[in-house]
């Protein structure tokens, strides 16, 4: 029983490996999670200076909100933590080498086989191997030149805008694990209930949170849910944070402060609002080099095109 006294911290979810899947794609989840709390802290201590103990208000301050989550609440308590021997504040002490035990990298693997875009993930698992690039990073350093500051803008604004960015970016990561399930389910045939698993990794995982109440009412009011950006109170969430969350992304490239996990969840979101996407000029291409032909707007069927006897001969 979970801490609640009424969720489940352990369940049956399927057969044939379902279990399994449903926890690994939680870890997958929980990676995104992790890298974009990473990016907020990195934002708000470079582009304004905050101080740790600014950073541990800041995060105690989200952790009462719609933010409110387990790894919220113990990045808050990182901050507060002094190394015993120096005096110094610990996270500045420890090395910018992230480890992985792997099921980040298994949940995008399978997301690759099943074509499905879990992009945050794949991300935050990248961004944890250039971490681990470090003598190679500080050689780089020595070399390579970019842009420098800080954000010249209201702070307080600014802090509130990285929270809508957190937020926005964090309901892309969790429609990416959706999407993988849902295509998951179809291929190995396991009846998985959505809304009872969000309230399962509410109970008793590292990602539990309040957010996950809202998944459970989503699939709650429509069991064939497409995407979670597709329910009311996501859609409505996204859009009110899109401004800020796109000045925080622009802002993040202006100051050469590396965002991967931001930027691939608006990424993301911009490409799945999308009606035509720029993919009709890289099946031409796939045409014109392997003859692997290509579909048509204005009519049914398969077809392929002499594009060497077509073209505009060139000067």
């Amino acid at each position: 029983v979970g801490p609640d006294g009424d969720i489940p911290c352990c369940e049956w979810v399927g057969p044939r490996g379902a279990g399994h899947y449903v926890k690994m794609v939680h870890n997958g989840i929980e990676y995104g999670d992790m890298q974009l709390i990473c990016e907020a802290y990195w934002m708000l201590k470079h582009a304004l200076g905050l101080t740790n103990d600014e950073l541990y208000d800041v995060f105690a301050e989200w952790n009462k909100g719609e933010l409110d989550s387990y790894l919220i609440e113990i990045t808050r308590d990182i901050f507060s933590v002094k190394d015993e021997e120096t005096g110094q504040y610990l996270v500045d002490l420890i090395m910018d080498t992230a480890g992985a035990k792997g099921t980040g990298k298994w949940m995008s693997q399978l997301a690759l086989d099943l074509g499905v875009p879990s992009t945050l993930v794949t991300q935050a698992v990248y961004a944890r191997s250039l971490s681990a690039m470090k003598d190679a990073r500080v050689r780089a350093a020595k070399t390579l030149t970019g842009p420098v500051g800080t954000y010249e803008g209201d702070r307080d604004e600014f802090i509130e805008q990285v929270r809508q960015a957190l937020y926005a970016s964090k309901i892309c990561s969790y429609a990416q694990g959706y999407v993988q399930m849902q295509a998951a389910a179809i291929e190995h045939d396991w009846p998985l209930q959505f809304g009872p698993i969000a309230l399962l990794w509410r109970g008793g995982c590292i990602i539990r949170a309040v957010f996950l109440q809202r998944i459970k009412e989503a699939f709650d009011t429509d069991g064939n849910l497409e995407n979670l950006l597709l329910a009311p109170y996501f859609k409505e969430a996204v859009e009110t944070a899109q401004p800020a969350w796109r000045n925080v992304v622009v802002t993040a490239v202006e100051l050469g402060i590396p965002v991967p996990a931001f930027a691939a969840a608006l990424a993301y979101y911009d490409g799945y609002r999308s009606q035509r996407l720029p993919a009709n000029l890289l099946q031409a291409q796939r045409d014109y080099f392997g003859a692997h032909t290509y579909q048509r707007l204005d009519k049914e069927g398969i077809f392929h095109s002499d594009w060497i006897r077509l073209r505009k001969q060139p000067d």
